[in-house]
């Protein structure tokens, strides 16, 4: 039996040797647990629009838009903007509408007010006397403002009015879904285009 001993003897140094090397790397569960600490990356609001298709201006058919000619609708399931002059296609473009929380309501509305530098005076930040973000993301409605700070509302450029509780058309981040407080969120290119072409009673249609 002698010629077993050798290898009865390498063993323990095996053995030890694999404590100190295996010993180090951490199991695949605490490799994925380490993995998933790591520092996440922050996306451009320009890359947030995700799968949705980008935003496409016709010219031609834009110069043609009228008063008399212009249609808008917003379709809530596709998050979709479609402007058209009379049966061409002038605007063809993605939105992000509310959230299931506070979803923007179906039905037809006249445009009720135009603002080209409108802020809420519900949702924005607290900011101190310098301007520096003390708390962002708050709701006036619920939230109060920390010692020596006051509210700012978010900016809402290019504001197209649909209701008197709040909800418009503006320029805002899409991340590719519904994610706004009842707003229609646009493309800032978009925002300012329409814009140009609404006026106040020019009628969107808003549907599922």
């Amino acid at each position: 039996m002698n010629y077993l001993t050798p290898r009865l003897s390498l063993c323990p140094a095996l053995s030890i040797l694999s404590v100190l090397v295996f010993g180090l790397l951490p199991a695949r569960g605490d490799f994925l647990w380490f993995k998933s600490q790591e520092k996440a990356k922050v996306t451009a609001p320009s890359q947030l629009v995700g799968g949705q298709a980008p935003a496409v201006i016709n010219k031609a058919a834009y110069d043609k838009l009228t008063s008399g000619n212009i249609s808008i609708v917003v379709s809530l399931s596709r998050q979709r903007l479609l402007v058209k002059a009379g049966d061409e296609t002038a605007i063809d473009s993605p939105v992000s509408s509310g959230k299931k929380a506070r979803p923007t309501p179906n039905g037809t509305f006249p445009i009720l007010q135009k603002d080209p530098d409108h802020h809420s005076n519900v949702y924005g930040n607290f900011v101190d006397s310098r301007g520096r973000v003390v708390r962002g993301g708050i709701s006036a409605l619920i939230d109060s403002a920390p010692s020596g700070s006051h509210f700012e509302g978010a900016p809402m450029t290019w504001f197209m009015r649909l209701t008197w509780e709040g909800v418009g058309m503006h320029v805002g981040i899409l991340p590719g879904y519904a994610a706004s407080h009842g707003c229609i969120r646009l493309p800032s290119q978009v925002a300012h285009d329409l814009y140009a072409r609404v006026n106040v009673g020019t009628v969107v249609r808003v549907e599922n």
